[in-house]
């Protein structure tokens, strides 16, 4: 017989929510929710049964008694809790940025090996159907030997969306921890998982946002854009993150004799013309999905024609039965992750192995130096 996973959340938000019903619904308990603001935490146990919530992290840990620790904050907010939790022995499912920078990642993965605790990290979009229906094709040989993958994604997000978390890299914001997180995790789940070489670019092209008190939920975030922006009382915050980024990557393919090549291109703030996209080629044809984390539909290129392929139906049934593209993955992440805890034999799903690996690769790409000076050739 299972064990009833004992599990405390933290975050309150949309995502502190999601991860609390994604748990539920494979059978765990939720014991507990912590969030920094009392009378919201109070509010948010109530509404969703939660018998304890509270603002003490540390208390929580020793009043619950979790057997796993659900991280739902941003990932700047993600460090010392994770940390606690894997001194107190509990598992841990975390959302990605897993922290704010490579150093801190790369530890809290050591300490979760040495104290023997499973993890889950939360760059789940590879769960996406029609992204797992690509990783069969590929793995079926319908583009022969994997060559070059292309990834075009352009947000155009409200400029003015209110100052917070998304704007500070100290607190995990930045397109690269939140949409290049999933869009590397999307590659690797269908050409492999090891990262041979990485080189990138990255652009603040917003400066400015408006300071707005009373965002809560990520979610909401637009309906508290001011309707003057040129009220000379209205307080900004700078920006010190990329909202633009362009990343190479080379990966390694068990079914390709070369390097896969990887391109990544993200404009959170530039609009899009054609459909966002992901294209896997071959030596022998491609796979075009619709939309930027693989919505779809699906195509395949044989005899000189694009053709629409209808998802398998064992994909299709082994879909969590949850509304959003967002809370299904986490649904189908929280499902492996407890499985794996239980005991029971699943596939392989991404850790703070990768999550501190992520990191430290933003980190690089970050850095920004990888031009060349060509200006005395001219």
């Amino acid at each position: 017989m299972k064990h009833k996973l004992k599990v405390l959340v933290s975050g309150t938000g949309f995502a502190g929510q999601g991860h609390a019903d994604a748990f539920r619904a494979a059978g765990a308990e939720i014991v507990g929710i912590v969030g920094r603001t009392p009378n919201v935490v109070v509010e948010v146990a109530k509404k969703m049964n939660i018998p304890y919530s509270g603002t003490d992290w540390q208390q929580a840990l020793e009043d619950c008694q979790p057997d796993i620790v659900s991280i739902a904050t941003p990932g700047g907010a993600h460090y010392e809790p994770i940390k606690q939790a894997i001194a107190f022995g509990c598992h841990v499912f975390s959302d990605k940025p897993l922290t704010a920078e490579g150093e801190t990642a790369q530890e809290l993965y050591e300490l979760a090996k040495q104290k023997n605790v499973k993890t889950a990290f939360a760059s789940s979009f590879r769960y996406m159907p029609h992204i797992q229906h690509a990783k069969q094709l590929v793995a079926d040989g319908e583009i022969g030997e994997p060559t070059e993958v292309e990834c075009m994604s352009h947000f155009n997000l409200e400029r003015d969306i209110p100052f917070g978390w998304s704007h500070r890299k100290e607190d995990g914001g930045g397109r690269l921890n939140n949409n290049f997180t999933h869009m590397m995790s999307i590659v690797t789940s269908v050409i492999g998982e090891k990262i041979l070489s990485i080189i990138g670019e990255v652009r603040d092209d917003l400066g400015k946002a408006p300071i707005v008190e009373g965002v809560h939920n990520f979610k909401t975030r637009r309906d508290f854009i001011p309707k003057d922006l040129t009220d000379p009382s209205l307080k900004w915050g700078e920006s010190n993150v990329e909202w633009s980024y362009t990343v190479l990557a080379q990966l390694e393919s068990d079914i390709a004799t070369k390097p896969v090549s990887v391109l990544f291109k993200h404009g959170g703030l530039n609009p899009k013309f054609h459909e966002n996209h992901i294209v896997f080629y071959g030596t022998k044809g491609a796979i075009f999905i619709e939309g930027h984390y693989g919505m779809g539909p699906l195509h395949v290129w044989s005899n000189n024609t694009w053709k629409a392929l209808p998802l398998p139906k064992a994909i299709v049934d082994n879909q969590p039965n949850v509304k959003g593209d967002t809370e299904r993955n986490w649904h189908y992440l929280v499902r492996e992750f407890t499985k794996d805890i239980n005991g029971e034999q699943v596939a392989y799903y991404q850790s703070f192995k990768e999550g501190s690996l992520y990191q430290r690769l933003i980190d690089l790409i970050r850095k920004n130096n990888n031009w060349t000076d060509v200006r005395h050739l001219q």
